[in-house]
C-alpha cells in the first residue's frame, strides 16, 4: 500500500508514491493545521511546527512549493464538530471544487474528531479522487481497504476524544464534590492569594449585599428591591475579572437579572454548589460555547455542600427567598399587592380548577376564569362581581376573629407552650451534656505535659471535636428557638382580647390599606373555591382555612338579566297575578318589595319602570296579549284591517269605509266592543280589491267593478 519509486530528474532525486498520479499532481496539496486550544498553541509549539513541516513532505512527493496550500484557520479551535471551524469548511469546499489532489495531516484527529464530519470528508474525497495522507501513509478513499482503515481511524479518534472528556469531567466532578473546584465568585465575595474565599473586604460592598436581602425580606418582590435601590441611588459593587484593573472594585447600575442571581445563589447562604446550570446540547448555538445553559431546580444539583463559605444569610432564609420568588410568578399567590381585590391569587374556579384572575373595568372589580380563552382561544369559563364575594368572605373572616374564637386560640397557645416546655427540657439536658463533655476534654488537655507532644496532639484533636459538637448543638438549639412561637405575657393576652372587639372598625378604617386586609386574610385562608350554578345568581363558596378545615356557604351574586334568576318564573307569575288584580305598576313594585323579591342587579327595590320592562320583555303586556289572542282567533286567509290596508297601499280608514258600505265583508273577534275586525281575502278577492283600489273615478265604472247595476 505504501510502495514508492525513486525517480531521478534534472533537479535531483524525488520519491513518488504508487498511488500518486499525474492527475493528483496537477491539483493542490493541502496541509491542514489545527490545535485544539490557544493554550496548546502556547505550550505545545512542537506539534504546531510538526504540522507546518508537512509542506516539505508534499514537496518530496512531487508537488512544487507554489502548489502546496496551508490551511491554518482553525488554530485554537476544537475538532469535535465542523461548526465554528472555517478552515475545515474551506477544505471541504476546495475538495468539492476539484482543486485538491491530496490532504496532508499529522493524524486523523487533526482533521476531525466527529465521525459525521470525518465520513462527510471521505465521501467528498472519494467522489473527486482526492488522497489523504498522514505520518503512517497515504490512503485513497475510493479504495475499499483504505476506506475501511480510514473509517476505523476516525472512529478511534472520536472514541479518544470521548475518553479524554470523560476523564476530565470525572476529575472535575470529583474535585467539585470535595468543594475544591474553582468558581467565579458572586458580588460581595473575594479570594485571597491562598485561595480562601472571604466576604468582600470593602465595607460598603458588604453593606449593599446585606441591604438587598433585608429589602427582599421586607417587600417580598424583586421589583420592589430594584425600585428601592434606584430610588436611593445605590449601585452594585463588581470586581473586575480580567484586564489591567483585575480585582478593582467597580460600581454599576442595579438591574433585575443581577438581583435574581443574588437571591438565587446559594453561596450567600454559605453553600458550595455545582451543577446548577448544565448545558443542554439542543439549545447550544454553533460557535458560542457559553450558550445552551439551563437552570435546574434547587435540590437537584450535582453537588451541594453547606457551611463552606462565609454566609450573608442563613440557609432557612435562602429557602424562604426561593419559595417567595417562585410564588411571585404568574398563577401563584405571591405577595399581597395594592389592588382592590381581596382574594387576588387565592380564588379557584370550581368548574375547571384553574385560578381566577382579577379584572378592573370601568371602576368595577370582577373575578374571571379566562385561562381557556387566553391559552386556547375558547370562551370565558365563568365570571362574578368581586365586591359581593369580598364582602361575603370579609364577614366570615371577621367572625373568625371574634373574641370567642380568640379565646380558643389562647387555649391552643397554652398547649403549644406546654409542648415547648417539654422540648426545652430535652434541649437543656442535651446542652448540659455537651458542656460536660467540653469541660471534661478541657481538664484532660490541661493535664497533659506540653513536652509529651504525641499525647498532646491526640488530646487536642479530641478537645476540638468536643467544641465542634457543642457548637453544633448550640446552633441547632438556636434554630429550634427561632422556629418555636414565643410565649404570650398576661398583658399581651389582655391586649389581644380587648383588640378583638375593635377588629371590624379597624378593618374598615381609612388608614387600613388593601395590602393590610389581604395580609390578614392570607394568615387565615389558604384558598377560596367558587362554583357558579349554571348562569344563575347562585354561587357555592368553599373557604379552606389554614389548618385544614373548610367552610361551605352560598352566595347570591348580581346578574345582568332578569332571565338569569332562578326564581324568574315564580316572580313573573306573581307580577301577572298582581296586574290582573288591578294594581298599577308602582303598586306592583311596592308589593314585590314588601314580599322580599329582589331584582337581578342587586338594586335595593323594584320600581314601576322595572315592572313594565319585565312584562314587555316577557310579552305579557295587555297589548301583547291582545295581539296574541288575535293571531290565535284568525282563520287561514283572514287579514287584520291595518295589515290588509298596508298590503293594498291604501289608508286604513278608507278600507274601513268600504267595510261599512258592504264593499268588503269581515267579522269582529271576541266580545269586546273594541274588538278588532278581520277580513277574509283569498287570491281572487285580493285581485278584486286591487282593481277597486285602482279604479279612476266613481260612477258607472265603480258599479261595474263592484258588480252592481
Amino acid at each position: 500500500m505504501n510502495e514508492v519509486a525513486s525517480i531521478v530528474t534534472g533537479a535531483g532525486e524525488r520519491w513518488v508514491h504508487s498511488k500518486i498520479g499525474g492527475r493528483h499532481l496537477e491539483r493542490l496539496a493541502v496541509v491542514y493545521v489545527r490545535q485544539s486550544t490557544p493554550q496548546q498553541m502556547v505550550k505545545h509549539q512542537e506539534s504546531t511546527r510538526l504540522q507546518y513541516g508537512l509542506t516539505a513532505r508534499a514537496r518530496d512527493l512531487g508537488w512544487p512549493a507554489e502548489r502546496v496550500l496551508v490551511i491554518d484557520d482553525d488554530l485554537g479551535r476544537s475538532g469535535a464538530t465542523a461548526e465554528g471551524r472555517p478552515g475545515f469548511q474551506r477544505l471541504v469546499a476546495e475538495v468539492g471544487l476539484d482543486h485538491v489532489g491530496m490532504i496532508l495531516g499529522v493524524e486523523m484527529s487533526r482533521l476531525a474528531r466527529s465521525c459525521r464530519d470525518w465520513h462527510q470528508l471521505l465521501e467528498v474525497c472519494a467522489v473527486f479522487g482526492t488522497l489523504i495522507g498522514d505520518t503512517d501513509g497515504i490512503y485513497d478513499p475510493s479504495d475499499y481497504n483504505d476506506r475501511l482503515l480510514l473509517g476505523l481511524k476516525g472512529t478511534m479518534s472520536e472514541a479518544e476524544l470521548h475518553v479524554l472528556k470523560q476523564r476530565m469531567l470525572q476529575g472535575k466532578l470529583a474535585k467539585a464534590r470535595r468543594g475544591e473546584l474553582g468558581m467565579l465568585l458572586p458580588i460581595g465575595y473575594a479570594r485571597r492569594p491562598s485561595g480562601e474565599v472571604i466576604q468582600d473586604p470593602d465595607e460598603q460592598a458588604r453593606s449593599v449585599v446585606g441591604l438587598v436581602f433585608e429589602r427582599f425580606a421586607s417587600c417580598g418582590t424583586v421589583n420592589g428591591v430594584l425600585r428601592y435601590l434606584v430610588q436611593h441611588g445605590i449601585r452594585f459593587p463588581v470586581r473586575v475579572r480580567a484586564g489591567v484593573g483585575k480585582g478593582d472594585l467597580e460600581w454599576v447600575r442595579p438591574n433585575r437579572q443581577t438581583l435574581m442571581n443574588i437571591l438565587h445563589n446559594p453561596a450567600y447562604a454559605g453553600a458550595y454548589a455545582y451543577g446548577r446550570r448544565p448545558i443542554d446540547p439542543r439549545r447550544k448555538q454553533p460557535g458560542r460555547p457559553g450558550t445552551g445553559r439551563t437552570v435546574k431546580r434547587w435540590g437537584t444539583w450535582e453537588v451541594l455542600l453547606k457551611d463552606r463559605l462565609p454566609a450573608y444569610i442563613g440557609w432557612d432564609q435562602y429557602e424562604a427567598n426561593v419559595r417567595q420568588m417562585a410564588a411571585n410568578r404568574n398563577q401563584a399567590l405571591g405577595v399581597a399587592r395594592s389592588g382592590e381585590g381581596l382574594l387576588a391569587g387565592m380564588l379557584r374556579c370550581g368548574r375547571c380548577g384553574r385560578r381566577m384572575a382579577v379584572c378592573y373595568s370601568a371602576g368595577y372589580l370582577r373575578y374571571t376564569c379566562s385561562r381557556d380563552m387566553v391559552d386556547y382561544g375558547g370562551q370565558i369559563c365563568c365570571s362574578l362581581a368581586g365586591r359581593v364575594l369580598d364582602s361575603h368572605v370579609t364577614q366570615l373572616v371577621l367572625a373568625a376573629l371574634e373574641p370567642s374564637a380568640l379565646e380558643v386560640s389562647m387555649q391552643v397557645a397554652q398547649e403549644i407552650e406546654q409542648e415547648r416546655e417539654r422540648l426545652e427540657s430535652n434541649w437543656r439536658q442535651r446542652r448540659e451534656r455537651a458542656q460536660y463533655e467540653v469541660d471534661r476534654a478541657t481538664r484532660q488537655y490541661n493535664a497533659v505535659e506540653p513536652e509529651n507532644r504525641l499525647v498532646a496532639r491526640t488530646v487536642e484533636r479530641a478537645f476540638e471535636e468536643k467544641l465542634v459538637a457543642q457548637r453544633t448543638v448550640e446552633e441547632e438549639y438556636h434554630r429550634f428557638v427561632a422556629q418555636q412561637p414565643t410565649p404570650l405575657t398576661a398583658e399581651e393576652r389582655r391586649a389581644i382580647t380587648a383588640l378583638a372587639s375593635d377588629i371590624p372598625s379597624l378593618w374598615h378604617a381609612a388608614t387600613t390599606t388593601s395590602v393590610d386586609r389581604k395580609s390578614i386574610v392570607r394568615q387565615l385562608i389558604e384558598e377560596v373555591g367558587v362554583t357558579i350554578e349554571g348562569d344563575t345568581e347562585r354561587v357555592a363558596v368553599e373557604i379552606r382555612w389554614v389548618g385544614g378545615h373548610s367552610t361551605k356557604t352560598n352566595l347570591v351574586r348580581p346578574v345582568a338579566r332578569f332571565e338569569q334568576l332562578t326564581y324568574h318564573q315564580p316572580l313573573l307569575h306573581r307580577i301577572v297575578t298582581l296586574r290582573d288584580e288591578g294594581l298599577t305598576r308602582d303598586q306592583i313594585a311596592e308589593r314585590l318589595n314588601a314580599e322580599g323579591w329582589r331584582p337581578p342587579k342587586r338594586r335595593a327595590t323594584f320600581h314601576g319602570g322595572m315592572v313594565a320592562s319585565i312584562l314587555s320583555r316577557s310579552g305579557l303586556t295587555r297589548a301583547q296579549q291582545r295581539r296574541q289572542a288575535e293571531r290565535a282567533g284568525r282563520l287561514p286567509g283572514e287579514w287584520r284591517l291595518p295589515d290588509l290596508a298596508k298590503e293594498l297601499a291604501m289608508p286604513t280608514i278608507t278600507l274601513y269605509s268600504w267595510l261599512r258600505r258592504g264593499w268588503v265583508h269581515g267579522r269582529q273577534l271576541g266580545d269586546d266592543p273594541q274588538r278588532p275586525w278581520v277580513i277574509a281575502a283569498d287570491a281572487a278577492e285580493m285581485a278584486r280589491l286591487r282593481a277597486l283600489r285602482n279604479a279612476p273615478k266613481p260612477g258607472q265604472r265603480w258599479g261595474k267593478v263592484l258588480g252592481v247595476a
